[in-house]
């Protein structure tokens, strides 16, 4: 039986294939002609197939359930997600906007602090930050970039315009699954890339390596890069290897590495001691070195940190670029942008009221059953509270935590995610919400990949996305008008 498109249980938001009409979006008119064409049956196979690709290509993830570490294949779905370019050329703009502003916020912070002598950015929001390091005062990065990778989620609200959601400057992570994405995509759907002029993400380890390797020239004609991850037990160690192999650099975990006396960083090899020049860390700030950070840290090099300080090696992204990945901060990147850039946000925020202000305060207080409620530096959704779904005994105790820690909260309205048609077990297509992550990286030049990693809520009315709660994700397609 094929698609009933009349029958499409159209949810209170903004479908990206479809409007209210039944009528395709922009760029979405082949996919929807396509999909047209097949039955039931035949999209179960095609779903049976990629999760057969998944399991056999060995692509996973971590949950974490009581202290133990459980690989999961992961979860995909086979209907990809269209963009137009059209839209897509303003993202792409935004997102370059807003990381070149964050890199002055934290060059600046670290530096001579003249957002907050100026009175647009509050001193004790800084002076609270969990994430500035007070190791990294002083210090100039090359190209004045701190954070040279970043994954910027956004959604989109009823009227299908983009917000940004929230930025990961940390240790940003999901690029290898966005790849993966597509190369499963291609195997399962080969035909309908033969209909669709789909923009190519595959370069993205190509140009990752180019960001990193470009950053130790011209000091070295041959610039010798390596990835540090934290190891076997980490919920992200698939992508590191994935990276790793991708980019043709040596993958490292903090025992293969040492500082010497002449405070450069080597790697053992069993060709002996090889120079490092650039170390792409996939591992926080506080266990990179235990001379500086946490003592008991097995998992850095001790004297990294002074080797960094002393331009002996480049660390990516740099220390302390987590200053700027806080959900306080982030309710003030549009001051930020329009501060240092002289520019309006290409890119708005979602509505953001924070709890440090007073009268912010007491709004979130009388209002937590409409809002979603949000810690600063938690990610994945941890200690996340959307007050619909929430208990009133749940919403007493979150208005206890915040009138504790006021500066640690902000909350937003609850955003009615965009959806998109995802394949039930039954083999109907039914809308669920989604969010995106892009990847922008920015060292001696800027780049975004075409599109990014889609994540996708598999429970009907769920707006929860994080595969480590349920979520799965879509190939995401950004593509142009057909000829």
């Amino acid at each position: 039986m094929s698609i009933a498109w009349e029958r499409y249980p159209f949810t209170n938001g903004y479908d990206e294939l479809l409007s209210h009409t039944l009528t395709p979006r922009l760029g979405a008119e082949g996919l929807h002609h396509y999909l047209s064409g097949l039955d039931r049956e035949e999209l179960l196979l095609r779903q049976q197939a990629a999760d057969s690709t998944i399991v056999n290509q060995g692509i996973t993830f971590t949950v974490y359930s009581q202290g133990d570490n459980i690989d999961r294949a992961w979860p995909f779905d086979i209907i990809p997600r269209l963009i137009s370019s059209v839209e897509w050329d303003r993202v792409e703009r935004g997102l370059v906007q807003r990381l070149m502003a964050l890199n002055l916020f934290i060059g600046d912070l670290y530096g001579e602090q003249r957002i907050i002598k100026d009175g647009v950015f509050p001193a004790e929001v800084l002076a609270q930050s969990r994430n500035f390091r007070k190791e990294c005062v002083g210090m100039q990065p090359a190209y004045g970039v701190w954070a040279h990778i970043c994954g910027s989620d956004l959604v989109r609200d009823k009227a299908g315009a983009f917000h940004i959601l929230e930025d990961n400057l940390r240790v940003p992570s999901g690029v290898s699954y966005m790849l993966e994405n597509r190369m499963v995509t291609k195997r399962v759907l080969p035909e309908l890339f033969a209909t669709q002029r789909v923009r190519p993400m595959d370069d993205y380890p190509a140009r990752l390596y180019d960001t990193l390797a470009e950053l130790a020239l011209p000091s070295r004609d041959t610039p010798r890069v390596v990835l540090l991850t934290p190891g076997i037990f980490n919920s992200a160690y698939f992508e590191h290897v994935y990276l790793a192999q991708r980019m043709g650099v040596e993958l490292v975990e903090g025992r293969d590495l040492f500082v010497g006396d002449d405070d450069r960083v080597y790697m053992k090899t069993i060709f002996g001691l090889q120079v490092v020049d650039v170390i792409y860390r996939r591992l926080d700030d506080l266990f990179l070195d235990p001379e500086v950070f946490h003592p008991d840290s097995m998992l850095g090099v001790p004297g990294l940190m002074r080797a960094w300080c002393r331009g002996k090696v480049i660390l990516v992204n740099a220390p302390g670029a987590g200053v700027a990945d806080d959900k306080v901060v982030y309710a003030y990147v549009p001051e930020v942008i329009r501060y240092y850039l002289g520019e309006e946000a290409i890119l708005p925020n979602v509505p953001t009221w924070k709890c440090l202000h007073p009268e912010e305060l007491s709004y979130v207080l009388d209002h937590l059953p409409e809002l979603v409620v949000k810690p600063a530096n938690e990610s994945g959704g941890y200690g996340m509270m959307i007050g619909p779904k929430a208990s009133r005994a749940e919403h007493e105790e979150m208005a206890g935590r915040i009138r504790q820690d006021p500066r640690n909260y902000i909350a937003q309205p609850v955003v009615d995610l965009s959806t998109v048609p995802t394949l039930t077990e039954s083999g109907d297509l039914e809308p669920r919400h989604v969010d995106l992550r892009p990847f922008i990286l920015q060292g001696k030049g800027s780049y975004v990949t075409a599109g990014g990693l889609t994540r996708v809520a598999l429970r009907k009315g769920s707006l929860v996305v994080n595969s480590s709660q349920g979520g799965g994700s879509k190939d995401t397609w950004i593509v142009a008008k057909e000829a």
